[in-house]
């Protein structure tokens, strides 16, 4: 399945952001408290330390606005809902101490948040969920971050992993658990045979998503999409949708495989980090011109509309 890619060259991830020297000294939002990034810690007994138990979201700060916040509190509140983690905060109230975190660092645009949330810290290092007893962990990390250029330029190359994402009864792929080993795993197997990133399959062998990002095809001016039954339930996923079926572009979400990707015209990958990121190559095999495509480069400029 996966083919060796033998050129020698810098790897990039769909998170590589330009160097910061202010991110040394940000401070982080622990549990309603700001706290130096050097001090910033929380217990071994936390259960997202322990187990991965709790959700996260990856939010992105443009001219003082939280892009497609509404989005991402939808998606948080129903991953944490599915899984009966209480946060002990409602949408207005983690908005205010995001927004207490981003002016505590200075920041207005061109910033990143990790939110996370755990089940909290445990009584005793086992994984039933009674064993956490003082209520959530509440994490928000913020770093000034903007993408690389170079990743733009030049685009992510893809191997094709034998890791997959899984049927929704082991673990429903649209959570963003803090449990990301699947995704790991993935990511190392791409990385071993010279790759960037690792292109997922689902349990059927159809064309999926990659371990950080969600992954489209452009083939004869239609854009195509995973049917998103196996894939992460992604914000910037959603958006390119909606704006291609209301800027009359062809979209369809389906099944397709990996023949149909690798003769596509253009491919790119989404996530709320890098936006549209394109993609170059997959399992060696170039996918247009370096660079975003010209359907690409036209999302890309309905999106940055969108974030008004």
């Amino acid at each position: 399945m996966m083919a060796i890619l033998t050129e020698q060259e810098e790897h990039f991830s769909t998170h590589d952001a330009e160097e910061d020297v202010r991110n040394k000294d940000i401070l982080i939002y622990i549990d309603g408290e700001l706290v130096h990034r050097d001090e910033a810690k929380v217990s071994v007994y936390d259960s997202g330390f322990m187990l991965g138990d709790g959700m996260w979201e990856g939010m992105r700060l443009y001219d003082g606005k939280w892009a497609f916040f509404d989005e991402h509190m939808d998606r948080l509140f129903e991953s944490c809902k599915a899984v009966s983690l209480d946060i002990g905060m409602d949408r207005n109230e983690i908005a205010a101490a995001m927004a207490m975190t981003a002016e505590a660092n200075g920041m207005t645009t061109d910033a990143h948040c990790r939110l996370m949330i755990t089940r909290g810290k445990k009584a005793k290092p086992f994984q039933h969920p009674t064993l956490s007893r003082w209520g959530p962990t509440i994490v928000m990390i913020m770093e000034h971050s903007k993408p690389v250029t170079d990743l733009l330029d030049k685009g992510i190359r893809l191997a094709t992993v034998p890791q997959v994402r899984g049927l929704p009864m082991s673990q429903d792929a649209k959570f963003n658990s803090h449990s990301k080993l699947n995704c790991v795993l993935a990511c190392i197997q791409a990385q071993q045979v010279g790759a960037d990133e690792g292109l997922m399959l689902d349990p059927h062998g159809f064309v999926n998503t990659t371990n950080a990002c969600n992954f489209f095809i452009v083939r004869k001016g239609e854009v195509w999409t995973s049917t998103g039954d196996y894939c992460m339930k992604g914000v910037t996923r959603q958006k390119v949708i909606d704006l291609c079926k209301e800027n009359d572009i062809p979209i369809y979400e389906k099944n397709y495989s990996l023949y149909e990707a690798v003769s596509a015209d253009e491919a790119f990958l989404t996530g709320t980090f890098g936006a549209q990121t394109p993609v170059a190559e997959i399992d060696g095999k170039k996918i247009g011109e370096q660079g975003a495509g010209p359907m690409t480069i036209r999302i890309r400029e309905l999106y940055k509309k969108a974030l008004g």
